[in-house]
């Protein structure tokens, strides 16, 4: 009975890692964009807003990171 081969690299395992880049980097920009946001116009509301929601920024901030280092992380397993 011959043993099974080796996983082949495919086309799904890439494309999936590269979702996990482009959520990683859209979260971190919303992070991002929430934490700016009050520098830029603290006059507003908006930007009164965004002032409040300040911990809401920080999280998508570490959590977009995080998706970009297990992407970092999972291709330097693969290289």
């Amino acid at each position: 009975m011959p043993l099974p081969s080796a996983p082949q690299k495919s086309g799904a395992s890439r494309k999936s890692r590269n979702e996990i880049l482009i959520k990683g980097m859209t979260i971190a920009l919303i992070g991002l964009i929430i934490l700016v946001a009050p520098l830029i116009k603290p006059d507003s509301g908006i930007g009164q807003l965004f002032a409040q929601s300040y911990l809401v920024g920080w999280f998508a901030l570490v959590l977009g990171l995080a998706f970009i280092a297990q992407f970092l992380l999972s291709k330097k397993r693969k290289d």
